[in-house]
């Protein structure tokens, strides 16, 4: 089999444009919608978001690659990085380094991709291990570069990079391609389809040692950042994360041919995805504030602490509703007690109750906001489902 590095067009790639037309107008305007909304959070929820945002990306995107970070490591991290006020715990290197990275592609979205930067990034997402011999490098190893699944003596083979003597090379190129396609570059590309390609061919080069997925994923951030003019901290992560199969099978499927508009397609659906789940989270986070200052001064050390909890389920709300045993083990009041402060939420509007009895069950009282499934059909109209 020929990968798609080993044909006569790479690294030349062709595509419908029509087809992704609609979802790049629906991108330009949320992006839009996003900026406009943000305007109207405070300095303290905008900086929650920020964290959030950030936090889910290096948690999920790390998530996608069968790694597993702690969250509150990660936004502590984070809060250092930007000098807001932490709790100093004590961070390993895993979170820190994500942390760092993100924090780094956060303030220099607008500045072109380099070697430097790709390196820089690298070190910080692999410090610490020790099984890695390129680090901070392009990798150099003489054995194939291989993406495989299966049994050790069996295995499958879904992609196969181009030689470690062609890595240099290869990413002069595609850095080359990444300025020139950039806004105000020689040759633009619309936000979607350039952050695609890019996401796409880093992939097929794949050009380090470990840690390729998660690059590539934060080059598609840039990417969208730049057409945006501003950090996008969209769910692009957290989106994947929850597609982590048909991802795979779609770049597997990108990675043996040149004409993309299939990849291209399923990325723009994804991305759209994501931004609207931005955007739901900052209009939750708006609803948020407005609670919280609704009642300011009515609430007891336990419901406040209770709503908090609530509310860092998201938009979609606390998964099947609190109940009152879950306000006990929340708050560490009795039964009679978390009786009788839900009733008090439930008469004052911060919860909806459902249900009776050992059945009643607590909704946040502010509007939910559950996003659905996005998806392009053959004609590039936007689905949900």
């Amino acid at each position: 089999m020929e990968w798609n590095w080993q044909q006569p067009d790479w690294p030349n790639f062709s595509w419908d444009r029509a087809r992704l037309t609609p979802a790049e107008q629906e991108f330009l305007v949320g992006g839009g919608v996003l900026m406009g909304t943000v305007k109207h959070l405070e300095t303290d929820e905008r900086d929650q978001l920020t964290i959030e945002a950030m936090s889910t990306e290096a948690v999920t995107t790390s998530e996608i690659e069968g790694e597993t970070l702690d969250r509150a490591s990660v936004q502590s991290s984070l809060r250092k990085q930007l000098g807001l006020s932490t709790d100093n715990r004590r961070v390993r290197p895993a979170e820190q380094g994500i942390a760092e990275m993100m924090v780094d592609l956060y303030r220099s979205f607008a500045a072109p991709l380099s070697h430097e930067t790709l390196f820089r990034w690298h070190r910080l997402l692999v410090g610490g291990r020790r099984d890695l011999k390129d680090v901070g490098r392009y990798r150099s190893s003489v054995e194939p570069m291989q993406v495989v699944s299966g049994v050790i003596d069996e295995p499958k083979v879904h992609f196969e990079a181009p030689p470690s003597s062609q890595v240099a090379p290869e990413m002069a190129r595609f850095i080359d391609w990444f300025d020139r396609t950039a806004p105000g570059g020689q040759e633009p590309l619309p936000a979607l389809t350039r952050a695609g390609i890019a996401h796409l061919y880093f992939e097929s080069v794949h050009p380090f040692e470990d840690g390729n997925g998660r690059l590539g994923r934060a080059i598609a951030e840039k990417c969208l950042a730049q057409t945006l003019g501003q950090p996008t901290l969209t769910a692009l992560a957290a989106t994947i994360l929850g597609r982590r199969k048909t991802y795979y099978d779609a770049l597997e499927a990108a990675n043996k041919h040149n004409e993309i508009t299939a990849w291209l397609a399923w990325f723009a659906a994804v991305a759209i995805e994501a931004q609207r789940r931005t955007i739901a989270l900052v209009e939750f986070l708006i609803d948020k504030a407005k609670l919280f200052d609704r009642l300011r001064g009515q609430l007891n050390d336990r419901q406040e602490k209770a709503l908090l909890r609530m509310f860092r389920e998201g938009p979609e709300g606390f998964k099947g509703g609190l109940s009152a045993g879950d306000f006990s083990t929340i708050t560490g009041a009795s039964p009679a007690t978390a009786t009788r402060d839900l009733v008090d939420l439930v008469a004052k509007g911060a919860l909806v109750r459902a249900g009776e009895r050992r059945y009643a069950r607590y909704h946040l009282g502010v509007p939910l906001r559950a996003v659905r499934h996005v998806s392009l059909n053959e004609r590039g109209a936007i689905v949900e489902s």
